[in-house]
């Protein structure tokens, strides 16, 4: 009776670990490597090269950073944001639900993209939209996963 009582014990364990949840292929850290916006018929990069930004994803939030290179020290090109928050994703819709972020006038709003994910470059586009600070713009930004 012990041995068929350890067995199932050792059953149910071996069957509560394994899980046939398909793994999140945009959870990882990023860092950005392209980014274009269009505004009004007009398309330019906004990517900066003098700073490095990273976006960190785990299985409910997301978090980005973006600091200059320089670590502060030229006080002209002196640049550091980040924010986050949770996110939703449903087959290739990723929403941003932003709760945290240094300019407070983005908090709480969505952000939905359509994510694109091909060996280690997560390629994300939507629309960034707040009505209160008349931003209505399309972005795209590409991403190499950091190893």
């Amino acid at each position: 009776m012990k041995k068929a009582l350890s067995l199932l014990i050792l059953i149910l364990t071996i069957s509560a670990c394994t899980s046939d949840k398909k793994p999140n292929p945009i959870e990882g850290t990023w860092r950005l490597i392209s980014a274009e916006t269009t505004e009004k018929d007009s398309t330019f990069s906004t990517f900066n090269s003098k700073t490095k930004m990273i976006k960190i994803i785990n299985d409910s939030h997301f978090a980005f950073f973006n600091h200059d290179l320089h670590n502060g020290k030229d006080s002209t090109a002196a640049v550091f944001f980040g924010g986050g928050g949770k996110y939703t994703l449903k087959d290739s819709i990723y929403t941003e639900n932003l709760e945290y972020f240094n300019n407070r006038q983005w908090e709480n709003n969505k952000f939905e993209f359509v994510v694109k994910v091909k060996n280690d470059t997560l390629i994300q586009k939507g629309i960034e939209k707040v009505e209160k600070l008349g931003v209505d713009r399309i972005i795209v930004e590409k991403y190499v996963r950091e190893k």
